[in-house]
This record gives C-alpha cells, structure tokens and sequence, in this order.
C-alpha cells in the first residue's frame, strides 16, 4: 500500500568484523529500498550507525521470555547476523509476535540460518520482493512443579535439558509419559528435544534426525545406567514429566536451549509438552531438507547417479524384460544380417 512504511528488525553478533560487515550491506541495501531498518542500541552504536542515520531505528532489547511484546507491531520480518546462539536471541525476540526470522549464518553448523554472510545481496533482494517462503517449526513449552505449584516457567525451539549440577553425583530421574511411569534412570540427564532441535544437542547425544515436517517431541537419555535407555520419538500431544528423586545429587540444572536455566531439587518436576507458539523461518529456497543435512554436515554423496540417470536405467531394464526387447521392428533379433538364419 502506498505510504506504509516497511519495517525489519537486525540483530547482529557485533563481536565479529565479519557480522559487522555483512550487517552494514544489509541495512545499506535494504534503506535505499526505502526500508526501515530496527536495530537494538547496542547494535547501533557497535555498527557506528547512530540513532540520526537516515532509515534506521531504536529496537528495544527485548525480554528473553516475552520477546519484543508491542514493539514488534509492524515490523514484517527480523534479519539476524550470527551463530545458531544469535538466532536463538532472535528467535526468543519475535516468536511470540509470529514475525518470521530469516537466518544469516556467521557461526560453524548454522542449522537454524538459511543463508551465508557472502550472499548480502540475495537477502537485499529476496527482502525488498518478498520472495522468501515461510517454514513452521513447533517449540516445547516447559514448567517447573513442586506438587501443583508453579515454580518457573519457559521455552525451547531446540531442547531442554536436565542435567547434573555437579560433576561427580549422578542423578536419580523418573520419566513418566502421558501420565504413566516409563522408566528410572540413574543418568547424567535427560533431554526433551522439538525436531528442529534434533540436530543440536540431542544428535550429539545420540538421537536420530527428524525431518523438520514430523510433528513430534523426542525424548534422550544421558549416560543413563540402565537397558532400557533409548532416544524416543513421542507424539506431539504427548505430556513429558520428569521427577527429581532422591539419590546422590541434592539438585541438578534445567536448561531451555542453553540460554535460560533454573535450579531442580529433590521432589520437583519438570513438565514439557508442546509449545503454544511456533518458530517462523524464512526461506529463500525450495531446498529439501536432505540437501541441508549433506551442505551442513559434510556428507559424502559420491557415486550418486542422480534422478535422471536413475530414470533412464530402469527404462533400459523394462525394455530388457520386455518380451520384445532386444528385436528391430521388422521381428529380426537385433545384430542379425538380413537374409541369415538365426
């Protein structure tokens, strides 16, 4: 519509040169697209923008729980310039606002980010068009219980964990799923993972990979001291609760997405189900997600022939079972003169 203005919000890892770089592309080609760029003060003063540069503006630092609140009102899509970490801070600002995220890989993986610190001006322009597509991803929302009574309360786009608070005391755990006991682990943790969140901690634990569009909830022992102690893949409506119970450790650590963590003690719970709001990701391709795992991991795919050679070989084995292969189409075997008996 004319005279809206357009608004995106840039949160940027400004202790890296080449965030600051890429960050400065970005908004330079996004305000002569005559977009307004809102950017938290720190990143203004750290990218020696200035709160008079023309296009730009004062973003509040958002709560880590509420995220932005009315201060999102506007703004289309946020730009985030980092590691998986700055996206997660970025996630935690817009989530609840429904504002879509786009992901601009600075770090090593970068599973959450969709593009690459050289491809600027791919972003300017996906941006400026709004060509990008936007990918649901569910979150899991976390309470902890002392009998009914709340005693915290959170989120996790990746997981969360419950983990020792000291290094030498293992922990006694009780997972009980949808409402029956499952199992007691003496362990060093347990983590409840969104598919999303399968690629991070909960791969490196020995969890499997599940594909961004399975609507689940994983379940993943640490170093758990019994035979049944498996990862579990659970049903999205499923209620995780895990107790604390009496054993070597007085208390242990919960953590959402290594970024906010409380204190669990002997007789408390912690509960996790499905999140109330999902991560928005903004994407630039159709890129399945089988390609993102081989381009982020590395994965050796030599030797694949590829859909269309696949094609063409089983049409060459239909026509040699075909009762006619091998035939010219005067009935002759093929390879044999004309006028020569077979």
């Amino acid at each position: 519509m004319p005279g809206v203005v357009r608004r995106v919000a840039v949160l940027t890892h400004t202790g890296r040169d080449e965030a600051i770089k890429a960050a400065s592309r970005l908004i330079s080609g996004l305000s002569s697209a005559g977009i307004v760029c809102a950017l938290p003060p720190a990143d203004i003063t750290n990218l020696g923008l200035g709160t008079a540069h023309p296009g730009i503006e004062v973003l509040p630092e958002a709560d880590p729980v509420v995220g932005l609140g009315g201060t999102a009102a506007g703004i289309e899509l946020i730009v985030v310039l980092g590691g998986d970490g700055t996206i997660l801070r970025g996630a935690e600002w817009v989530m609840a606002a429904d504002i879509p995220l786009l992901g601009v890989n600075l770090g090593h993986v970068g599973f959450l980010a969709e593009a690459e610190s050289s491809e600027i001006d791919l972003i300017v322009e996906s941006v400026v068009n709004r060509t990008y597509r936007v990918e649901e991803r569910s979150t899991i929302d976390v309470r902890i219980l002392d009998g009914e009574h709340l005693l915290w309360s959170s989120f996790a786009i990746n997981e969360v964990t419950i983990e020792k608070a000291a290094r030498e005391r293992m922990l006694e755990l009780m997972v009980e799923i949808d409402g029956r006991p499952l199992s007691r682990w003496s362990c060093d943790g347990v983590l409840v993972s969104t598919p999303t969140g399968s690629t991070a901690y909960a791969f490196s634990a020995g969890g499997p990979v599940i594909w961004p569009g399975v609507d689940a909830m994983l379940v993943v022992p640490l170093s758990a001291h019994a035979l049944f102690a498996r990862p579990m893949v659970l049903s999205p409506r499923s209620r995780v609760l895990i107790e604390m119970l009496d054993g070597m450790a007085p208390e242990a650590v919960v953590w959402c997405d290594g970024r906010r963590s409380t204190i669990l003690r002997r007789g408390m719970r912690v509960e996790v189900v499905q999140g109330r709001h999902r991560l928005r990701l903004a994407r630039l391709s159709e890129a399945p997600f089988t390609d993102r795992l081989v381009h982020k991991f590395g994965l050796r795919v030599e030797g694949w022939r590829g859909a269309a050679q696949l094609r063409h070989q089983a049409a060459r084995d239909a026509a040699a079972r075909s009762p006619e292969a091998g035939r010219t189409s005067d009935g002759r075997e093929s390879g044999q003169p004309d006028g020569q008996d077979g």
